[in-house]
């Protein structure tokens, strides 16, 4: 049996008689000659041709990158140990906070501490935000927060206390009270509580929260936010004396 299909006449009457020529698989348009035209034209401005324009390309990729979604920081001492060590290099999500989301106590944060700290970007973990009454020390050594002791054995440096010293504060809206893990090797909140802004640092400031030790290879880790401080109460009425 002749298995070839056979145009049938409604098959070659559909076929239409006054369409322009196709362009053929694998031809180009004039779009695509005039791209090519000026690629080429770039590449033979350019030092090193098609490698260079290819370099400039990944670069700017990169800076954009870095600009706005994620950018690379590295730790520059040991107020954040154990969980962050000297020499590692976290991913700073510089989108955490974009899009109507705020720091969130328990966050570790990257922020520019330029007027509040010192002329530079520091990295420290969220205690208290907006309206919270943040107290050192209660009845068994532990940091309060809105009235609720937070056990931070979890993350804090072994053989640290949660502070030596005691501090009384109400965070204004708009800041935040942070704290390094490492207590007895940092300069934090509790240091600058007689500096402009009484050691409380804008969110404006923040550039982003910390979500991944990207380098060395074997301490590779995502950073998450502890469960001790999802218990904390909402911030409530403000009663009594605060430092």
């Amino acid at each position: 049996m002749d298995t070839e299909a056979r145009p049938t006449e409604r098959d070659r009457s559909s076929r239409p008689s006054d369409a322009g020529p196709e362009q053929a698989p694998g031809t180009w348009g004039p779009e695509d000659r005039s791209r090519s035209a000026l690629v080429a034209r770039i590449t033979e401005w350019l030092p090193g041709g098609r490698i260079t324009l290819t370099t400039l390309i990944c670069l700017v990729f990169l800076l954009l990158l870095s600009t706005f979604v994620v950018q690379p920081f590295q730790i520059p001492s040991g107020s954040m140990e154990q969980g962050l060590r000297i020499g590692d290099r976290v991913a700073v999500n510089k989108l955490a906070y974009r899009f109507g989301a705020a720091p969130r106590r328990g966050d570790v944060v990257v922020f520019d501490g330029t007027g509040y700290f010192g002329d530079a970007d520091y990295i420290k973990r969220v205690v208290g935000a907006g309206g919270d009454r943040v107290v050192c020390c209660d009845k068994d050594g532990r940091v309060r927060v809105n009235g609720r002791s937070v056990d931070e054995s979890t993350f804090l440096y072994p053989g640290d206390r949660p502070s030596a010293v005691p501090f009384d504060v109400v965070v204004p809206d708009g800041t935040l009270f942070v704290l390094g893990d490492h207590r007895g090797d940092s300069s934090d909140s509790r240091d600058h509580l007689g500096s402009p802004g009484g050691g409380m640092i804008p969110v404006g400031r923040v550039i982003g929260r910390a979500d991944w030790i990207v380098w060395p290879a074997d301490h590779w880790t995502r950073l998450q936010r502890p469960d001790v401080y999802a218990r904390v109460p909402a911030a409530g009425p403000v009663d009594g004396a605060h430092g």
